[in-house]
């Protein structure tokens, strides 16, 4: 498994654009970011040059503009942190943290139905 960088929550906002829209300009991330934060241009122009130096973007100069790609993906950067906070909070039993989450009334009845099948649908694949 390659070691993924360490990506801020800010930095994170940056990351959901370009997952969702690679290859993505420095002026359509900016433009997207500034609709819904508070931050100015040049805060968004550094959070992107952060996640280059990182290692979590690429970019290629097209005429004036820069694209940016990503070098982590999605479901890497899901994973690492889903199995960060499992090993933090509930020692790596997923057990224990779904029993925490449906003792405290924090799925709904339509969640665990999803749960439901999901896991049928896993033990399926199993006998197979």
């Amino acid at each position: 498994m390659k070691k993924l960088p360490q990506i801020s929550e800010a930095e994170l906002e940056v990351m959901k654009i370009v997952w969702a829209q690679a290859p993505v300009s420095t002026n359509e991330i900016t433009d997207r970011l500034t609709q819904t934060t508070d931050w100015s241009p040049k805060t968004v122009q550094t959070l992107i040059k952060r996640l280059v130096t990182k290692g979590a973007l690429t970019y290629e100069k097209q005429s004036r503009m820069f694209v940016y790609t990503p070098l982590v993906s999605e479901e890497e950067y899901i994973d690492r942190e889903s199995s960060s906070f499992l090993n933090r909070f509930y020692n790596g039993n997923i057990t224990a943290m779904l029993s925490s989450y449906i003792e405290n009334d924090r799925l709904s009845a339509e969640e665990i139905g999803e749960l439901r099948a999901l896991l049928s649908q896993s033990t399926r694949k199993d006998k197979s």
